[in-house]
């Protein structure tokens, strides 16, 4: 009898460890790669929208790269996720004039991204990067970051990524004679 509930229960181990073996080569090790993309607006930092992207490679690293044209009278700025080479953002910039974003598209309301229900302010541990600033002028991010410092899905960011800094940028679709109502700062982050 104890042979029995001895072969019993060898069984019934190695069936546990094969299904633990299947589980784990079955389960992703990582988290998909996702960017959050934010807009707020220049003159009253009010949060505007943003998007959020899935990618199917991963890659631990988010360096962002821009491709400039000089608006003599049209130019555009294009920020690409270079480890990637994919596109985050895609837009016109008019002297005298305004431009637009062309990418990305279809952007969700504000007022489709949830708050925190606590006061706390939280801040990135690694700060803000400037991926485009041709004209190396110096800001404050404090106001913008204020913004959007207490949308859940910043606080889920900000937690799987702790140590990765917040990027971003002034998008000027109106340059010249340009409108500072008409800019928007365009955020970043990496899951």
């Amino acid at each position: 009898m104890k042979t029995k509930i001895l072969s019993f229960t060898a069984i019934i181990l190695t069936l546990i460890s094969c299904s633990n073996d299947n589980e784990e080569t079955n389960t992703p090790t990582t988290n998909p790669n996702k960017v959050l993309v934010l807009k707020v607006d220049y003159d009253t930092n009010q949060f505007e929208g943003g998007k959020e992207f899935s990618f199917p490679n991963t890659t631990s690293n988010m360096t962002l790269t821009n491709q400039y044209v000089a608006p003599s009278d049209f130019g555009s700025v294009k920020i690409i996720y270079q480890e990637l080479n994919e596109t985050l953002f895609d837009g016109t910039i008019v002297w005298s004039g305004l431009g637009q974003i062309n990418y990305p598209q279809n952007l969700l309301n504000a007022n489709q991204f949830d708050t925190v229900m606590t006061t706390d302010y939280v801040t990135p541990i690694s700060g803000f990067e400037n991926v485009f600033n041709p004209d190396n002028t110096t800001y404050s991010y404090n106001e913008v970051w204020t913004s959007i410092q207490s949308l859940v899905k910043v606080r889920q960011y900000l937690s799987s990524n702790p140590n990765a800094s917040v990027k971003l940028f002034l998008y000027t679709p109106s340059v010249g004679i340009g409108n500072p109502a008409e800019w928007d700062w365009i955020i970043f982050m990496k899951n």
